[in-house]
């Protein structure tokens, strides 16, 4: 694969050493805590709270959420725990003002993910931000410059790759142990039941629903739209492909070798339910990669929202098959793999890691080559779930062109790469 000088300078972690061997930021000291804000807590937020409220390294300074009663209790929970009461805020940039805050995490919904981490980026903080990071492909690709152009630190938060059993289990597949690989099928068989149909109403007293909406169009407020079941709807989420799925397109993709495809084509359908979701609910989408491997590798990805069969034991993985075998993934550390005719065992490891910890490595040693799931590697696997419900979503296959990340002879699909911003909740262009 060949790459414009753009995406050189971004090709990899380790490609920040052009412009210079370590990233800009606060060296710490020995004992010198990394002040955290936590933007966005109702869901997986939580679990970043507890992870900086545990940690010896870090003192978590700022919560931020746009629902006052969340945001309240958030405050109150550490306060308790910690013995020192966080900064509250319901707006993000008035966090990013705050100089005791060196580093974010982010777990809004998706369509806040890149904005909030560009202005974190921008505001001199490192960013660890929740998976996907972006909400449409071009976004991702301004998010990655705005690491590479104000030096951050910025971890995606796709956990799987700090992984024991994951890191050995990508090393076996380059090192041969089922041949020469061709194709990983991702999985995302995970049970949703109907969300209803519900009418518009009044925004909830103490929500500021403006932030919320942020680079979103406006739209009267839906509780079908808000809290989790916004991940169902185009203008906030991506589906249960870019929710749960991006870590399963992120260990495919991976354990490939590979970044972004040259043609994709993708089907998918709403069945069993009747209700408010806009992403269909079942869908199988597929990626080429001709000039991968010695013949080409094949992606495949596909989603079922209720009862199913397990495939060799994973409902929630990945496949990868090769010429002496094949090897599964059935949770976010766990490997297996079976060798020849026989399906004779052969390598396995499920031992776990520490993701928040890596982003604190290096934030600590100011060197983005130690993140194991650096922003480019995020941007790549956030872009795959973008493009697999692109196909699907204008009916069509379509090319497309891995180095100037377009759509190629389609204007109706290249357009769906990025969006309309509301202002002035714009994603800038950011050149490196």
């Amino acid at each position: 694969m060949s790459f414009t000088r753009r995406q050189f300078l971004g090709s990899s972690a380790a490609a920040v050493i052009v412009a210079g061997t370590m990233a800009k930021g606060k060296v710490f000291g020995a004992n010198e805590k990394i002040g955290m804000g936590v933007i966005g807590f109702r869901g997986r937020g939580g679990s970043h709270i507890g992870a900086w409220t545990s940690n010896p390294r870090t003192e978590l300074v700022a919560l931020c959420d746009v629902d006052k009663s969340v945001l309240d209790k958030g405050v109150a929970t550490v306060s308790t725990k910690t013995k020192k009461k966080p900064k509250g805020y319901v707006d993000l940039r008035k966090l990013l003002d705050n100089k005791s805050v060196d580093a974010v995490s982010i777990a809004t919904p998706n369509h806040w993910h890149s904005l909030a981490a560009v202005w974190a980026c921008e505001a001199g903080k490192d960013v660890y931000v929740e998976k996907p990071c972006s909400h449409n492909v071009w976004e991702g690709r301004q998010l990655v410059n705005a690491a590479r152009k104000y030096g951050r630190i910025v971890q995606h938060g796709t956990q799987i790759r700090s992984s024991v059993g994951m890191q050995e289990a990508m090393q076996k597949l380059r090192d041969g142990v089922i041949g020469e690989v061709y194709m990983a099928r991702g999985l995302c068989y995970k049970s949703r039941d109907s969300i209803g149909k519900k009418a518009d109403c009044p925004v909830p007293k103490g929500v500021d629903y403006n932030l919320w909406l942020g680079p979103a169009p406006e739209h009267a407020f839906n509780p079908n739209r808000f809290h989790y079941n916004w991940h169902y709807c185009y203008d906030y989420g991506n589906g249960d492909m870019g929710n749960q799925g991006v870590h399963q397109m992120d260990i495919a993709r991976w354990g490939l070798g590979v970044a972004l495809p040259k043609k994709v084509t993708a089907m998918a359908g709403m069945y069993i339910f009747d209700d408010d979701k806009e992403v269909p609910n079942v869908s199988t989408a597929m990626f080429s990669y001709p000039d991968a491997g010695k013949k080409g590798r094949m992606l495949v990805f596909e989603t079922r929202p209720w009862y199913t069969n397990d495939e060799d034991g994973a409902k929630i993985g990945v496949l990868f098959y090769g010429s002496e075998g094949y090897m599964v993934i059935d949770s976010y550390s766990a490997y297996r793999t079976f060798l020849g005719e026989k399906k004779e065992p052969g390598p396995s490891n499920d031992k776990g890691g520490d993701h928040y910890g890596n982003f604190l490595d290096a934030i600590q040693a100011r060197d983005p080559k130690i993140l194991n799931a650096e922003v480019l590697e995020g941007h790549y696997s956030a872009a795959l779930c973008h493009l697999g419900l692109l196909s699907f979503r204008i009916g069509r296959s379509f090319d497309f062109d891995p180095e100037k990340e377009q759509i190629l002879n389609d204007a109706e699909a290249d357009a769906y790469l990025t969006r309309k911003y509301r202002v002035p909740f714009v994603v800038p262009k950011i050149d490196v």
